[in-house]
């Protein structure tokens, strides 16, 4: 009689998809350019706060650079889309579940960030009336911030699947998690604060910075294998 013997043979471990690592990076650098260049870079400088004449007339002085501005925000709404597409194929092998949840958090954020985005639209065609448009534009910045808290959540998630995923360093989930929580502060601040400055948000710059990078060059690696 044969005795057949079984051997253990081991599962590998989740691996992510290639070329989606170096997508999500080029992803995120992506958003990271747009929005420094759309806003920070075209809208901010138009508006004085506080003085809704001045504002009204730099930005029709300036019409194309301010809606262009704004065109480049929109964009970003959209890389959030498939952003969230993206970092669901990345992490559906983790935790399947979880991905899906991080994944429809991050598109109803790109929705309420359209929604503020929209506000600078609208402040352009009531130009003629200063104290309107300047109002359209604060409105922007406050949705904005309050969704971030949204997004802060979102990050949260995706610091977990960091943290339980076998291809990216436990290091990124907890930097992930300490941006989310710093976005879910300055939202309930802006919400609920008067004169509340945002500024826990600024620690996600250490922690986004640092996973552009290492999206793109273990990606890259990923990818040329």
């Amino acid at each position: 009689m044969v005795v057949e013997r079984h051997r253990f043979h081991p599962q590998p471990l989740p691996q992510p998809p290639h070329g989606e690592l170096f997508v999500s990076g080029l992803g995120l650098l992506a958003m990271v350019v747009l929005m420094t260049v759309g806003y920070f870079g075209a809208v901010v400088p138009l508006i004085t706060p506080g003085d809704a004449a001045k504002t009204a007339a730099d930005i029709s002085q300036s019409g194309i650079v301010y809606l262009a501005g704004v065109l480049a925000i929109f964009l970003v709404t959209l890389i959030d889309v498939l952003a969230a597409v993206a970092w669901f194929a990345l992490f559906k092998n983790v935790n399947r579940k979880v991905s899906a949840v991080a994944a429809w958090m991050r598109v109803a954020f790109a929705g309420l960030f359209a929604v503020a985005t929209s506000q600078l639209a609208y402040a352009y065609t009531v130009l003629d009336q200063p104290e309107l448009a300047l109002h359209a534009i604060e409105s922007f910045r406050t949705i904005w911030l309050i969704s971030l808290g949204l997004f802060g959540l979102y990050l949260i998630l995706i610091g977990y699947l960091e943290f339980r995923s076998t291809f990216v360093p436990k290091v990124f989930g907890v930097l992930l998690f300490i941006s989310g929580t710093g976005y879910i502060i300055d939202a309930i601040g802006v919400a609920f604060v008067d004169g509340f400055t945002p500024m826990y948000g600024l620690f996600a710059i250490i922690g986004e910075t640092a996973a552009i990078f290492w999206l793109l060059i273990k990606g890259r690696k990923l990818t040329i294998r």
